[in-house]
């Protein structure tokens, strides 16, 4: 296990303190934060997730996500592959302190959970089920190409949840779209009332600094290293006859810009925010550390601490109900004094030394105390958490104690799914936790028989954490794996080879996607529902697999053919997506 530096020690000597009262407890909820990072690809969104935790002092020097071999690579861009193409491929959680901006010197620090996403869209179920996960988003666009593809299906996600959203449009110090444009585009395109916090001075060449729009503050930054905190110049006057000298033609445009902006930017409704209809919008350059302290201190203060959650109870919590009867639901709030949590992402090989798997669990109300038992409700027995860790990407800590919002890692041995919920013995299951189905597939050619275990092994976890989806047919003994898109696909490979030293072959097969098949069970009995699945099996084998959980899964070679099969069997249901329970 790697050792965290002594400024990210400070997170974990606070989750070790363990308070008694009640009071004590909605304190620790309060100071928590807990967000995801979200972008279309390359709009700067991990480089900006260095820039926080530089500025947080988790970090002493920022690295770059294109960074030479021999240059620092970023934090949260851990794994290998990551590593090598610049890119995020899978989710990394990040913890650290933050002084509350609003808050006296001495008071407790603000415990932040930045949970940093895959902006691929091969790579978007990811992202998806860690958006169930965090209480707030922050969306990073790039000023050079305003709202993208990606950010609006990202967004439809966060809005089925009400997730609120701030915004950071980047690369400021690039030539960009007219700030206007760009509040416009958000907008338009995003249904957001945007409001500005701050405001460029500038743009590529001229980019000066930022104008805080809520505290009217200027801060003019110095240039200096990329890698370390920019020491700014404040300015609190814009009638100061100093901004003249420093801004030349420039302080013009901005005076006009305050003021256009203080009479028609609607004020900020912190309700309306928190439903995800107006979104708090700041300008930079996270590259050049340029409105990045403005933007995490404008989060700290806005963004909500832990939510409430909607979970089923008692006995449907495990078996689903038969149709037409009533699922019970409560909302779980955070305060509460028992402990409750639900993993939402396994990652493998985080130690490639010890081969180890860690699931990812949101604590969503109580305390965790290291050692502790709990009920885990899926298996229906009693589990020892001994072992848990808080995260710095892929260092790791042990965890004394955790509160609703922090993230932690458990130790899987196999017996954890995406999904699982862990209570201190209530029957819970927190729900809306995606999986989709594939739209590409490849069957697996093992070049060694002798690797049958290791590819079965490799396969069956790399299953586990949702980076694909694994089918074993009903007919043959090859493995067909499905992927969003080709980059997933490449991702599994290198993982197979570097993770598990499986070396194998990878055709096309006639597949284009995937349903998963369940009776729909209404007024039938045990023996007729089972009849009518042996019919349908019996009938469609050369298309029909088991996925890693055992669940059917009807592999359909073209639109066509799937039509036809739901019509010819109208009492079973088709599901492009389902939860993970």
């Amino acid at each position: 296990m790697r050792h965290l530096a002594p400024a990210r020690l400070a997170t974990k000597r606070a989750l070790c303190y363990l308070p008694a009262a009640v009071e004590d407890l909605a304190a620790e909820v309060a100071r928590r934060r807990t967000f995801a990072i979200i972008s279309h690809p390359d709009a700067g969104k991990t480089t900006l997730t260095e820039k926080l935790l530089l500025y947080s002092g988790a970090i002493q020097l920022a690295g770059a996500v294109r960074a030479k071999k021999a240059g620092r690579a970023t934090t949260s861009d851990w794994m290998e592959m990551e590593r090598e193409r610049g890119i995020s491929v899978t989710t990394s959680v990040m913890s650290f302190e933050y002084p509350h901006p609003e808050r006296p010197a001495d008071a407790p620090p603000v415990q932040v959970n930045l949970l940093d996403t895959p902006g691929h869209a091969d790579f978007g179920e990811d992202t998806y089920r860690v958006l169930t996960a965090v209480d707030a988003a922050l969306m990073v666009i790039d000023g050079a190409k305003g709202v993208e593809e990606r950010t609006e299906k990202l967004i439809e996600i966060c809005r089925l949840r009400d997730t609120p959203v701030v915004t950071f449009i980047n690369k400021f110090d690039r030539e960009c779209l007219d700030p206007m444009e760009l509040m416009g585009d958000v907008e338009k395109k995003l249904g957001m009332t945007c409001v500005p916090m701050t405001w460029p001075i500038g743009m590529g060449k001229r980019f000066k600094g930022v104008y805080d729009l809520v505290h009217h503050r200027l801060h003019l930054f110095q240039a200096q290293g990329h890698d370390r905190i920019q020491q700014g110049i404040v300015m609190t006057d814009l009638t100061d006859p100093k901004l003249d000298e420093l801004l030349g033609d420039q302080v013009d445009e901005l005076r006009q810009a305050a003021e256009l902006l203080s009479e028609a930017s609607p004020p900020f409704d912190h309700a309306a925010f928190l439903a995800g209809k107006q979104t708090p919008l700041l300008f930079g350059s996270a590259m050049n550390n340029f409105g990045v302290r403005e933007l995490l201190e404008t989060y700290i203060r806005l963004a909500p601490g832990p939510l409430s959650r909607e979970a089923i109870t008692g006995p449907a919590a495990v078996n689903a109900p038969a149709p037409g009867e009533p699922v019970p639901t409560r909302q779980v709030e955070p305060t509460e004094p028992g402990f409750t949590g639900f993993v939402f992402k396994i990652q493998a090989n985080m130690d490639p030394n010890h081969r180890d798997r860690m699931a990812f669990l949101r604590v969503c109300s109580g305390r965790f105390e290291r050692g502790m038992r709990a009920h885990h409700c899926r298996l229906g027995r009693e589990v020892g958490l001994g072992n848990a860790t808080m995260f710095m990407a892929r260092d790791r800590e042990i965890v004394e104690a955790a509160y609703a919002g922090d993230i932690i890692g458990l130790p899987n041995h196999g017996t954890i799914k995406i999904g699982d919920t862990f209570t201190t013995g209530e029957q819970l299951r927190f729900t809306g936790i995606p999986s989709f189905a594939p739209e590409l597939f490849r069957r697996v050619l093992l070049k060694s028989p002798l690797k049958a275990k290791a590819l079965a092994k490799g396969l069956q976890q790399l299953a586990e954490e949702g980076a694909i989806q694994v089918f074993k047919p009903l007919l043959g003994s090859m493995f067909v794996v499905g992927a969003v898109g080709q980059l997933q696909l490449e991702v599994m490979k290198h993982r197979l080879k570097s993770e598990y030293d499986v070396d194998a072959d990878y055709e096309g097969v006639e597949y284009t996607t995937a349903r998963w098949v369940t009776p729909k069970m209404d007024g039938k009995s045990k023996i007729e529902i089972s009849k009518l699945l042996e019919g349908f099996q019996h009938k469609n084998q050369a298309n029909l697999a088991h996925d890693s959980h055992g669940d059917l899964a009807y592999l359909a070679p073209n639109k066509w053919n799937l039509q036809k099969v739901e019509e010819r069997f109208p009492e079973l249901r088709f599901s492009a997506t389902r939860e993970h329970t």
